[in-house]
């Protein structure tokens, strides 16, 4: 049997929903039991596991009692979530993935974090990918924008991007958990859900500057085979949080950069009213949609004296292209997250 503390009021509850795990998550758990950070819970929901997870879960609940399990029938990652929320003690949740590693100063990295930011609501981790063979190069370019993902300003600037957080990373105040009212059922990925109804709450989400999780890549993983997490359903998503964010409600002319069909399809769902469109290609420049015209994206150098600052949208997705448009953008004087915003 571990080490463990004798019987204390726990102070960080893990979470960690399990089905079908059982190649990973002996390695999963010890990863947990041998945290510096001794004071912590781990709620395990086997979710209609057919494999051997339960019984290697039990096990370990023999070896550590401070891990509990819970099984039920297969009812899905969010069930399983607000199962395990509703049953935990701890003044922390800290979420975790059955095939991932926590490094060993992970809760206390992230308990530390918390306790010396009381404006912080949630604290995620850097995080490594891994094993090696099976990242592709799309991926190590995420998870490099992610890692730079740092501060409450970071994260409102970025949220529009993608999902600047790993969800497995999360530690969360659980009593700001409890009155976002927990995980939301939907047609979409739960967990960038959460983090926009945070954001547009007001709420602060930051990142303890160290990796302290390794996030397992495989070709089964959730983001890549569930529906939920197909990019048209988080670009529905990401819309209608945008569609609702104060920086557009300012009456300031909203100016899109990137005028291709996929874009002006999307502009045209969100119901958002362009005043005017930038972009590159000669083809496109001179021609109106949606009733607004499209400007080569010099218009912008011309806009410094105006009397009221446009507001950028830009949606070019294509990571070198967007950081050539964020350069010129600070050219002209533009403040990213004041005067423009990139969109994934």
């Amino acid at each position: 049997m571990f080490n463990v503390p004798a019987e204390q009021h726990p102070v960080v509850s893990v979470v960690l929903p399990v089905r079908n795990a059982a190649q990973t998550i002996d390695e999963c758990l010890s990863s947990v039991a041998r945290q510096v950070f001794r004071r912590f819970e781990v709620i395990v929901i086997d979710d209609g596991s057919t494999d051997e997870s339960l019984s290697i879960i039990k096990r370990w609940c023999d070896q550590d009692r401070r891990i509990k399990c819970y099984p039920q029938p297969a009812l899905g990652l969010v069930p399983a979530l607000n199962k395990a929320t509703s049953l935990a003690k701890g003044e922390y949740i800290a979420r975790m993935d059955a095939d991932d590693i926590m490094l060993e100063s992970r809760l206390q990295s992230q308990v530390d974090f918390l306790a010396n930011h009381a404006h912080i609501h949630l604290a995620a981790t850097q995080v490594e990918l891994f094993p090696n063979h099976l990242v592709s190069d799309g991926s190590r370019e995420y998870i490099r924008w992610q890692n730079q993902c740092l501060t409450p300003r970071d994260m409102q600037d970025e949220i529009y991007v993608e999902s600047p957080i790993a969800h497995p990373s999360v530690m969360i105040r659980r009593a700001v958990l409890a009155e976002l009212g927990g995980y939301r059922q939907g047609d979409y990925p739960e967990d960038y859900d959460l983090w926009l109804r945070m954001i547009s709450r007001g709420l602060c989400l930051a990142k303890v500057p160290q990796v302290l999780l390794k996030w397992r890549e495989s070709r089964g993983r959730a983001s890549r085979v569930d529906k939920r997490y197909r990019k048209q359903k988080f670009d529905q998503l990401r819309a209608w949080h945008l569609v609702r964010d104060p920086r557009l409600q300012s009456h300031r002319p909203l100016v899109l950069w990137g005028a291709g069909r996929k874009t002006r399809k999307r502009v045209e769902l969100a119901a958002i009213k362009p005043a005017l469109w930038l972009d590159v290609d000669s083809k496109k420049i001179g021609k109106s949609y949606l009733g607004a015209k499209v400007e080569n994206y010099t218009w912008l150098r011309k806009q410094s004296s105006a009397a009221v600052k446009p507001f950028v949208l830009s949606y070019v997705t294509n990571h070198g292209a967007r950081e050539l448009i964020a350069q010129e953008l600070q050219a002209c004087g533009y403040k990213r997250g004041d005067d423009y915003l990139m969109v994934g």
